[in-house]
């Protein structure tokens, strides 16, 4: 049964908030976990593929390169707690990890529910109430606004508490229950929002290739897709595989660039941002000259096949009016220069993502200079703390997000307590 007072009330029971419920508990106070959907977890569920990368077993420095949206504000909680203290904390509670490419670790039975009733498990064994299919309407402070003092639900009943961690996410995913509500509160308290924008979303072109459909459903594995600026300067590349679209462009290189994409789009004014693709960027310019020098005799269309999907080759050579069946050996210098410098850096633009609910993760939030980095709280209203994707912290996929929920969920659930106590 539900009090009408605890030391420390989480809302939202994602990957953040059960984790804040949690060690608030462990420091001995009464904790109220307060979920809107009838189960806890929905995205956690979700992430990883279902099977949930619970961190990224990598240095410091990585994990916060990692995090493009404000990574370098996790620097002081990183010092309380890290990507190996998750690892020993589900570890400490009988969950095999295994480590898979590029440090991600991931439960040994690959079900996301594993985690999940971890979670669960250790609020209940800590005597954590759980209110769910509950909705908070706002935040409540004391009568001369200088501290929180609770929360009221949308059947105005009001529950009080020293502190209050608000764990409820952005706006990606909204079917998880993320709908943005914690803005509103976050500015009740006196909070700025910075702008939110999508990231880790598919991106959207009108570039002929789209257009025409010639490249739908062809994948490239292993290219360097970067984002190049007005002025021809690069502002972000990443090495993963991608896919074309009916739609634009996708796979884990574009979804990490698109928030870039979407930052450039709208402090430049640009109605397009530039990409470019490097289909081999593993072999140089020369590299490419020597391989097919090598098998001059064939014709230029089977060269090109071992370094990329016919369909992509065959798009290249008609951009360059090459005519597919040409034996290498006849084809001019210059042609040869243009054909290595498509295949080095492949022209592609962008017109924005897919939007913010389609995304897995907001970027934008609350502003992070307004939190104490050390323990979450907010600089503006004592007793009220922040976790998770709600802050202007956004990463990769690949164990960064959930990491910074992990991270800032145990800070926010520990300190709560501790300024419960005072």
């Amino acid at each position: 049964m539900v009090k009408p007072f605890y030391d420390v009330i989480v809302v939202g029971a994602g990957s953040s908030g059960l984790m804040a419920a949690i060690q608030a508990a462990q420091q001995g106070v009464s904790v109220l976990l307060i979920e809107k959907n009838k189960r806890p977890g929905r995205k956690l569920l979700l992430s990883g593929g279902g099977r949930c990368n619970v961190t990224n077993r990598t240095t410091r420095d990585e994990l916060i390169k990692h995090i493009p949206g404000n990574g370098k504000f996790l620097y002081s909680a990183l010092n309380q707690f890290n990507q190996e203290d998750i690892i020993d904390f589900f570890e400490s509670q009988g969950v095999a990890l295994k480590e898979e490419d590029h440090g991600r670790m991931f439960p040994v039975t690959d079900s996301a529910r594993t985690i999940l009733d971890t979670l669960l498990d250790n609020c209940r064994d800590l005597s954590v109430d759980l209110l769910t299919e509950a909705t908070v309407e706002t935040v409540i402070f004391s009568e001369d606004k200088s501290k929180i003092a609770g929360v009221q639900l949308t059947t105005k009943e009001i529950i009080e508490a020293k502190s209050v961690v608000l764990a409820v996410g952005g706006r990606a995913y909204p079917r998880t229950g993320a709908t943005g509500d914690g803005y509103a509160w976050a500015k009740k308290a006196g909070h700025t929002i910075a702008r939110l924008y999508p990231t880790e979303a598919p991106l959207l072109s009108d570039d002929e290739m789209i257009v025409t459909q010639a490249l739908k459903g062809v994948s490239l594995r292993d290219v360097n897709v970067t984002v190049w600026d007005a002025e021809g300067k690069a502002i972000v590349s990443h090495l993963m595989d991608m896919i074309f679209t009916h739609f634009g462009y996708s796979g884990p290189a574009i979804l990490r660039c698109s928030g870039h994409v979407n930052q450039y789009l709208f402090e430049s004014g640009a109605d397009r941002c530039h990409l470019s693709i490097d289909l081999q960027p593993s072999l140089t310019t020369d590299a490419l000259e020597a391989i097919a020098e090598s098998q001059r005799d064939k014709q230029i269309l089977t060269i090109l096949k071992q370094w990329m999907p016919e369909r992509m080759a065959e798009v290249i050579l008609s951009q360059l009016n090459i005519t597919a069946t040409t034996p290498f050996k006849q084809l001019e210098h210059e042609w040869r220069a243009a054909l290595w410098s498509r295949i080095k850096g492949f022209a592609i633009t962008s017109i924005g993502s897919q939007p913010i609910e389609k995304g897995f993760v907001t970027g934008g939030g609350v502003n992070t200079k307004e939190i104490e980095p050390s323990s979450m709280e907010s600089k503006l209203m004592p007793g009220l703390f922040f976790c998770g994707e709600l802050m202007d912290i956004n990463g990769y996929t690949g164990g960064y997000n959930i990491t910074a929920a992990f991270v800032t969920g145990t800070i926010a659930g520990r300190h709560a307590a501790w300024a419960s106590m005072g």
